[in-house]
């Protein structure tokens, strides 16, 4: 899933250069490229907000997830000691 963001970032990135390049090469006044690298500055922004709000939200997913697993074997393991002393206990006793 990783690889699948790194490509799709690279992909976006090299959008935005070229795009930029393309601005700066065009014949157009300098206040029109200006407005135009605003413009392509923010909607790069957004799009990078947005990245970043996904990778904020599958972190958080993957943290409760392996939380929830290790509060469920942490119960298992604590019902195991106990029922190991509860054992070791009767056995004692026999003796």
């Amino acid at each position: 899933m990783s690889d699948k963001k790194d490509a799709l970032l690279a992909f976006i990135v090299g959008g935005v250069i070229g795009a930029a390049i393309g601005i700066l090469y065009a014949p157009k006044s300098g206040k029109e490229t200006r407005k135009d690298i605003k413009k392509l500055g923010d909607e790069f922004a957004d799009t990078v907000g947005d990245l970043s709000d996904e990778v904020k939200e599958t972190g958080r997913k993957i943290y409760e997830e392996g939380r929830e697993k290790v509060l469920s074997k942490r119960d298992k393991i604590s019902e195991a000691l106990e029922a190991g002393k509860k054992a070791f206990e009767k056995y004692a006793k026999e003796d």
